[in-house]
């Protein structure tokens, strides 16, 4: 009953896209940053391929079991390739030569029989880096596009699945796939004079609003393809006057991986840090142990510059003032090799503080921005501003192959790779960690003009992440 629906309705599928050419337009616009410009996509109920060339991917290859409508396809887009099959049929997936670094999942959710077992036929086609991207309308909808479709105001559909966000996302962890993140947008489907844009830009996204949006989104990844591949560790450490805490940095890292690189970069210090650093590089022969300067000026810098330098698999941040204690990395490496997290953000929020190793006012600061930033970035983030983050080193090369779309912004870095990470759609994960006051030295942290550059960042987020 789909597949005639489907082929009697081809020829006019072209009219009633253009009679819907706003919604398209938005849904494509969100699409669009979910998944960039010359990726390999494979977009399952690809329709007459119009969405799959709006996200002008390098290797397009849409699916369909409507003969009509890839006829159609391969006419309006003959740059991509269109496949006619069953997309529940274990052996039209087969054929398609994969792996993809997205697979498009557009609404076609609403059609299939056993959505499960459609879900988990997608492993093959994916890598550790694929995602698969979910679009579907919200189920609070439902009734309004069924009067729509009485009203001739919308192209009539079959009966579809009624999926709420938590209905998907039981599916997908049922097939083992691991949710990484979800959005609402759109609540005017019409452009209304240029209203509806405004509006679904800057309102659709609002907290308690969204849940009432017309789209609903999410991204996910393969757990079978989350296997360990890291054998090697590489930890920086940024330094800028902590020469006292030099060599305790060293005696605490546990040899937590056979493999492991310690990179020391020192920012101009005026306390002999660098000093410091050679004598203990020379004193733990049995260590693998670099010194370096960093170029310019910043953490970001200093942190960037030993990334480049680097030959671990996984690069660790370790701020020289220690109060992440050192020997936590070993939890950090064990989540990220596990596969659980891509991307692993230290928390020193959720344990109780060694007495004054932090100020009250940057606490609760710190409280705040986390709930803002976990809206923003579609994850939980419970603290932004620890220095201790954790990624793949060839993930790191992707975030710096798309720093240009936010620029340089920050003078710390953390949130070069927390807004890379969330562009790339890693899985992130907080790690709790006791934060201690420090022993040596004094905190380069000053809570009132970093809380405006917080604030600054949280509208910078807006504008990049969330209103797009």
């Amino acid at each position: 009953m789909l597949r005639d629906h489907a082929d009697r309705s081809a020829t006019s599928r072209i009219r009633w896209r253009e009679k819907a050419a706003f919604f398209h337009q938005e849904d494509e616009c969100y699409l669009r940053f979910l998944i960039p410009p010359g990726s390999r996509v494979l977009d399952i109920g690809c329709g007459i391929g119009d969405t799959l060339a709006a996200l002008a991917p390098s290797h397009g290859v849409g699916i369909d079991f409507s003969s009509a409508q890839i006829d159609i396809a391969r006419r309006r887009h003959p740059n991509l390739e269109f496949v006619e099959g069953d997309a529940e049929d274990p052996a039209t997936l087969t054929a398609v030569e994969g792996p993809f670094d997205y697979i498009l999942v557009l609404d076609t959710i609403g059609s299939l029989d056993d959505c499960q077992s459609f879900i988990e036929h997608l492993h093959p086609l994916c890598t550790r880096e694929t995602r698969v991207v979910f679009g579907y309308f919200s189920h609070l909808w439902y009734p309004v596009l069924k009067l729509a479709e009485s009203l001739g105001v919308r192209m009539p559909q079959p009966d579809q699945n009624v999926l709420s966000p938590a209905d998907l996302r039981n599916l997908v962890s049922l097939a083992d796939f691991d949710p990484v993140k979800s959005e609402q947008r759109v609540l005017l489907p019409a452009s209304l004079f240029g209203i509806g844009r405004f509006v679904n830009r800057f309102i659709s996204v609002l907290p308690g609003v969204r849940a009432f949006s017309l789209r609903h989104y999410l991204v996910a990844r393969s757990l079978r393809c989350a296997h360990n591949d890291v054998s090697s560790v590489t930890v920086v450490i940024p330094a800028r006057n902590e020469r006292g805490n030099i060599e305790p940095a060293v005696r605490r890292i546990a040899q937590f991986c056979a493999d492991l690189e310690i990179i020391f970069v020192e920012g101009h210090s005026k306390d002999g840090t660098f000093e410091e650093m050679e004598r203990v590089r020379q004193a733990f022969i049995g260590h693998d142990i670099k010194t370096m300067k960093q170029p310019g000026k910043g953490k970001a810098d200093a942190v960037f510059a030993a990334f480049d330098a680097a030959r671990g698999d996984i690069l660790m941040i370790l701020d020289a003032d220690l109060t992440m204690p050192p020997e936590q990395l070993c939890k950090f490496y064990d989540a990220l090799r596990s596969g659980k997290g891509e991307f692993v953000n230290g928390s020193r929020l959720v344990y109780p503080m060694d007495e004054g190793a932090m100020r009250f006012l940057n606490l609760v600061a710190n409280k705040l921005f986390s709930y803002l930033f976990s809206w923003l970035l579609n994850q939980r983030y419970t603290d932004t501003l620890c220095g201790t983050k954790v990624l793949r080193r060839s993930d790191y090369q992707r975030v710096k192959a798309g720093k240009a779309y936010f620029g340089d912004f920050d003078p710390f870095g953390d949130f070069d790779l927390i807004f890379g990470a969330s562009k790339l759609n890693l899985k992130s994960i907080d790690l709790p960690i006791r934060y201690a006051a420090r022993n040596y030295g004094e905190t380069q942290i000053s809570r009132f003009s970093h809380g405006w550059m917080l604030l600054k960042m949280v509208i910078f987020a807006f504008f990049k992440i969330k209103a797009v």
